[in-house]
């Protein structure tokens, strides 16, 4: 379902209208809810943050997505700042949140692949027959040391 959000400022009253309109019939968008919210509450919401100001735009007719809540809220802060502004239009569509949410998915899905990978790596499967005391040069490796190097370092000051 697409979307449209007017968020605007009241031309008389110090409010932020904010108009939600669904796509119920093909390219028509008809009108679901109308919210009016105080000025002064929404500068003290934002006074307190982002969440806060979410928070407040949210009621029981008007409850948008998380992603869809962050951007109202954003044009809400745009239109408090800016006093030449009136008026804001958001489109959204349903199909792009979802698309997002199983990119979202995949991505988390590769990433645990990825950490199972590093755990392999890490997993003691050493074969060797290794016993606690027994001489490192006598375990059977790829790894060679050689009898003739030195291990000692003097370092020249």
């Amino acid at each position: 379902m697409k979307q449209k959000f007017l968020v605007q400022k009241s031309a008389t009253d110090a409010q932020i209208i904010i108009r939600e309109n669904a796509e119920l019939d093909k390219e028509l968008m008809s009108l679901l809810c109308e919210e009016r919210f105080d000025l002064d509450t929404l500068k003290t919401a934002l006074d307190s943050g982002r969440e806060s100001l979410i928070a407040a735009l949210r009621t029981r007719n008007l409850y948008p997505p998380k992603a869809y809540a962050e951007k109202i809220a954003d044009a809400v802060q745009e239109l408090l700042r800016n006093a030449d502004e009136d008026a804001i239009e958001l489109y959204f569509d349903d199909l792009d949140l979802l698309n997002k949410e199983r990119e979202a998915a995949a991505r988390a899905e590769a990433a645990n692949d990825e950490t199972d990978d590093i755990d392999d790596l890490i997993e003691d499967d050493f074969e060797g027959e290794f016993e606690e005391g027994q001489d490192i040069g006598k375990i059977k490796s790829s790894i060679k040391i050689a009898d003739d190097d030195s291990v000692d370092v003097d370092e020249e000051i």
